[in-house]
């Protein structure tokens, strides 16, 4: 079987992003304008359709890229071997510029300046306590499923981001790409842009120590480790 080339992998992160991107600031602004001021219910519609979105998006470019939209994600799969490191900074680089296009795209169906610095203060030892393991967990479930239940990859990671908007504090951006982005949103998604450094310092911090413990736990399948018993 041909892999796809390194140019489709990237169009692929890139719109990937973009989508994801657009998804949670557009159904943020499409929430809060709708919930009458009720947050809870402005949440719960971010949240689903973040992970509805993320159901779509992962089956639609999982077999062109492994539809990372992450670079935590993209700096893990390099870690266990199974993304070269040479494609790491193109894919980093591609997700950034996805997310910001989603942004803009977002902003545009609603009738809002492409970019504008968010005033939405998200900061403290308990929201990026939340993004560690807001981030840990995501790598945990990709890094299992996909060694485990490879086919229900895409519903385990968006089941997981659903829940995990509800049980952090910081919502769950887990993200460094999004959490850029969503600095340029002064929305219900949005991040201050002086908050940004310790929302992506958590996050990174989330992702290695998971890609460390559960790479333990789900070590590859190779010929030499299967025994008849």
């Amino acid at each position: 079987m041909n892999l796809p080339n390194l140019s489709k992998r990237l169009v692929a992160e890139g719109l990937g992003t973009a989508f994801l991107l657009a998804v949670v600031v557009g159904s943020g602004i499409m929430a809060e304008r709708l919930a009458g001021g009720n947050m809870a219910l402005a949440l719960l519609a971010n949240a689903i359709a973040t992970g509805a979105g993320l159901v779509a998006l992962i089956l639609m470019f999982g077999g062109i890229s492994g539809a990372h939209f992450n670079p935590v994600v993209s700096l893990s799969e390099a870690w266990q071997k199974k993304l070269p490191w040479s494609y790491v900074t193109p894919y980093i680089v591609v997700q950034v510029i996805g997310a910001f296009a989603g942004v803009a795209a977002a902003h545009g169906m609603f009738e809002d300046p492409a970019f504008f610095a968010s005033e939405h203060v998200r900061t403290g030892a308990a929201q990026w306590w939340s993004e560690f393991i807001a981030t840990f967990g995501l790598i945990g479930v990709i890094i299992g499923c996909s060694r485990n239940r490879p086919d229900l990859t895409p519903f385990a990671v968006a089941a997981y981001i659903t829940a995990a908007y509800w049980f952090t504090s910081s919502t769950s951006f887990a993200n460094p790409a999004v959490t850029l982005a969503r600095a340029a949103s002064n929305t219900f998604a949005g991040i201050r842009p002086i908050d940004i450094s310790g929302f992506m310092l958590a996050q990174i911090a989330g992702a290695a120590a998971a890609s460390l413990l559960f790479g333990w736990l789900y070590p590859p399948i190779t010929h030499d480790s299967i025994q008849i018993q």
